[in-house]
């Protein structure tokens, strides 16, 4: 079989791969792109994380029915899958095929598409093939009642009860929406609080405000089993069975999509969690293979996958100084009907860090703007260096959170001083001038 030459070999159409794609592209090199589902053109965000899930979100604030909100999901999903392949399609220097690839050597790949193969090689070859849900081994999930967050995003039946396994953030976005949408949710959590990872004060808030929703967490339970044919039964140790729900969700994490790559025979090394070992320029064991995004096992957000882009852009095409040690502070949220939005270190993170620090705490009912929105529920809490000023961290529970963070992220990394904030002219009424408050 013949084998086809490109300059540059990208698999996956995530947001570096479709990124790095039109900057390599632009200057002049003869670009393959490899998909495996047409179904994920433009990456997991777009398809079947922030994007759908947002607009479930959204639809639900706005006390749209179940049937809406998926019908306005699915046309956004559509609309936006079908630009990104365009994108890219569209260009004469840019091949987008479709197909599983895995490693021949580390300069050739395979691309299987059903009976369909095709072999491509290229002197420079960049992985972004995102994450994949983890199914634990509990007997019974192979049920058709089961899902994982892909398959649940393409459920266009409302569940009347929806369990879902992992108290995680996928867990709980989807737990608020579906909520909201009319379901009946239950949690199961196998620690004895949710959000290990945040401040006990925000957990307890972001706890208290699904409970208010009328959501049950189950705590400190380990599941055993999915049994029942068209319901079903959740068997667990220690605790009462739950019965009667017509969709499982497992949100018991991801890990990087790397099982089908066949990375050894490239010699790309990895860790002991599947994800790609990168230097700080994230090349890979061999120098002409790079990998970004989800797949590297770094944080799993869309913008973290597109700083990656902006580093390996920086090796190729720019000054070469940019780096993984230069990425600033990654902000997160968490698109509960509360929302989370997080930068930076938790309370116990800086006082592990030996610094004398001040904690500043804001009920979200002390905000003018949440009673006009009648959406008083939440906590704001900042973590500040007493010598310094400066900020060390925040966590905002509350309507607009995942706007107002970035707020608070600009003058981190600015490396400007708290009293910004407590001393800024914000418009009112509106959240962000909740931090002359929370600052004060």
């Amino acid at each position: 079989m013949d084998t086809q030459q490109f300059d540059a070999l990208i698999i996956g159409f995530g947001k570096a791969g479709k990124t790095l794609a039109v900057a390599l592209a632009n200057a002049g090199k003869k670009v393959a792109l490899v998909e495996r589902s047409p179904k994920m053109y433009g990456g997991t965000c777009i398809n079947i994380a922030c994007i759908p899930t947002k607009v479930l979100v959204n639809a639900a604030e706005h006390h749209q029915s179940f049937d809406e909100a998926m019908a306005h999901k699915t046309t956004v999903v559509t609309r936006l899958n079908e630009k990104n392949y365009h994108m890219l399609a569209d260009r004469e220097t840019v091949s987008v095929i479709e197909g599983e690839a895995s490693f021949v050597d580390d300069r050739t790949v395979k691309i299987v598409a059903g009976d369909d193969e095709l072999v491509v090689s290229a002197p420079q070859i960049f992985i972004n093939t995102g994450a994949e849900s983890i199914i634990p081994d509990i007997p019974g999930v192979d049920k058709p009642f089961v899902y994982t967050s892909t398959e649940l995003l393409d459920k266009m039946t409302q569940p009347k009860q929806l369990a879902i396994i992992g108290g995680g953030y996928i867990g709980l976005e989807f737990a608020s929406t579906y909520a909201k949408l009319g379901t009946k949710v239950t949690v199961f959590e196998r620690g004895d609080a949710l959000l290990a990872r945040e401040d006990p004060a925000i957990a307890r808030a972001t706890t208290e405000a699904l409970q208010a929703q009328g959501i049950e967490i189950v705590f400190s339970v380990d599941v055993t089993a999915i049994e029942g044919e068209s319901t079903a039964t959740i068997r667990t140790v220690n605790h009462d069975d739950y019965a009667g729900y017509d969709a499982v969700l497992m949100a018991t994490g991801r890990r990087p999509a790397t099982m089908s790559l066949n990375l050894p025979a490239a010699g790309v090394a990895t860790d002991k969690r599947g994800a790609i070992v990168v230097d700080e320029t994230l090349r890979t064991s061999r120098s002409h293979i790079w990998a970004m995004g989800d797949v590297t096992g770094g944080p799993q957000f869309t913008y973290a996958s597109l700083d990656d882009f902006r580093i390996v852009r920086s090796q190729l095409l720019g000054d070469g100084l940019y780096t993984r040690a230069k990425q600033k502070t990654l902000p997160y949220a968490v698109f509960m009907q509360t929302p989370l939005g997080r930068v930076g270190m938790t309370e116990a993170e800086a006082r592990a860090t030996g610094r004398e620090i001040i904690v500043k705490e804001l009920p979200a009912m002390a905000i003018p703007r949440l009673h006009v929105d009648n959406a008083t529920t939440g906590l704001l809490r900042a973590v500040i260096d007493a010598n310094t000023g400066q900020i060390l961290g925040a966590s905002l529970l509350c309507r607009n959170s995942p706007e107002v963070i970035n707020i608070i992220k600009t003058v981190m990394d600015n490396g400007l001083p708290y009293t910004v904030l407590r001393d800024q002219i914000f418009t009112h009424p509106t959240v962000s001038e909740a931090l002359n408050d929370l600052f004060a």
